[in-house]
């Protein structure tokens, strides 16, 4: 992989895109993770104006720590960096406190709602800065198994990262110098109370899910873990179809219009 060239093409290609929408540069939620420090860089390297937004939901504080490390390091490098900070507990926590008392709470749905309400947030920030909202998905979570929230973490203007798979992003961010605790972090989404890792909610690491993304072999001859894998991601695959594709729309025939 020409991991350099790569950079170049994705910064420019950044650029080209926002000067040709007419906005004035773009926004993104910084995680303390991989995907969003790469994403991030990439953008500062355009030379236009980045807006930073660090948005923790009963966060855990190292996560928290290892985002605001990294900002910092974009602000120390990129002149274009900025930065806000904004605590959203309360306003989980407000939502929560509103639901009918008889509604069983569906932890599930609450997690996804922690990503909506700073998609949200980030669109905020971007239309009253003219900018847009990069998306930090990879390609395994966007286009192999949909692990990402629909209108939360998917809710975005244009996705930077998503034709390349995780490792090739761990490629891009030692090129590109992102701090080494960024780096060697389990990838996690931190929306959950217990910091599941993504490994831990899926049920296989990335790197077996490239493997099951590329996989078109004969099922006979894997072994008993690489079926597990291979299983785990076709039923992901299958179900979050809905996420993948732009939404159905109910064509009326001319006959009865």
């Amino acid at each position: 992989m020409q991991t350099t060239a790569i950079i170049n093409h994705i910064s420019h290609w950044l650029k080209s895109y926002a000067q040709n929408a007419g906005v004035k540069g773009f926004v993104i939620g910084i995680s303390g993770g991989i995907d969003s420090a790469v994403t991030s860089t990439l953008a500062a390297k355009t030379g236009l104006p980045l807006l930073c937004v660090e948005l923790p939901i009963h966060q855990n504080k190292i996560q928290v720590e290892r985002g605001l490390k990294h900002i910092a390091w974009l602000k120390e490098n990129f002149d274009n960096v900025s930065s806000v900070e904004l605590q959203l507990s309360s306003v989980f926590d407000s939502f929560t406190s509103q639901l009918p008392e008889n509604e069983t709470q569906n932890e599930l749905a609450l997690v996804n709602t922690r990503a909506r309400l700073r998609m949200t947030t980030l669109y905020y920030f971007a239309q009253s800065n003219q900018s847009l909202v990069l998306g930090t998905g990879n390609k395994v979570e966007d286009f192999g198994i949909g692990f990402f929230t629909k209108y939360g973490d998917g809710g975005v203007d244009i996705s930077p990262i998503a034709d390349l798979l995780k490792s090739e992003t761990y490629a891009l961010g030692k090129i590109l110098g992102i701090n080494n605790e960024i780096i060697t972090a389990a990838p996690t989404d931190g929306l959950w109370g217990d910091e599941k890792t993504d490994e831990e909610q899926i049920g296989a690491s990335y790197a077996e899910l490239e493997w099951a993304m590329a996989f078109d072999g004969d099922k006979n001859a894997i072994t008993a873990r690489e079926k597990q894998v291979l299983q785990i991601y076709t039923k992901l695959n299958q179900a979050n179809q809905h996420k993948m594709h732009a939404i159905p729309v109910c064509t009326i025939p001319q006959n009865l219009k």
